[in-house]
């Protein structure tokens, strides 16, 4: 019987091992989010970046990059981002007066998130000149 619960500790731990292999993603904004602070509609052009690491072991693939409306997706690195490299992905909000509360769905490999879907955030406030 302890051959056995000890079998299957080892297998456990392994399967938790196992889990952990793959591309992970790593955003340096804090909490995924951008704060655009307060800004005005003349002094500022919307545009944003949203840099990222791949922390994992194998190369990380961005699938698609989804926005809610008032907000455009202007670019994103578009090939596979190999462990320890970099990538962005480039943003714009179309700057209407009032509060900013936008979020950005990126679906990608990477095992860090649940089925590799991380939601971007971007928040602020607008004020006309």
């Amino acid at each position: 019987m302890k051959k056995i619960a000890a079998f299957i500790a080892f297998l456990l731990f392994c399967c938790i091992g196992f889990a952990q292999n793959g591309a992970k993603i790593d955003f340096k904004a804090k909490n995924n989010t951008i704060d655009f602070g307060t800004i005005t509609k003349d002094h500022d052009n919307g545009i944003r970046v949203f840099e990222f690491t791949n922390t994992g072991n194998a190369p990380l693939l961005i699938y698609s990059v989804q926005s809610t409306a008032g907000c455009t997706i202007l670019s994103k690195t578009s090939d596979s981002v190999l462990p320890g490299k970099s990538g962005k992905i480039e943003i714009k909000y179309n700057m209407t007066s009032g509060p900013i509360r936008k979020t950005i769905t990126v679906e990608t490999n990477a095992v860090n998130y649940d089925e590799g879907r991380i939601p971007l955030k971007i928040k602020g406030d607008v004020i006309a000149n």
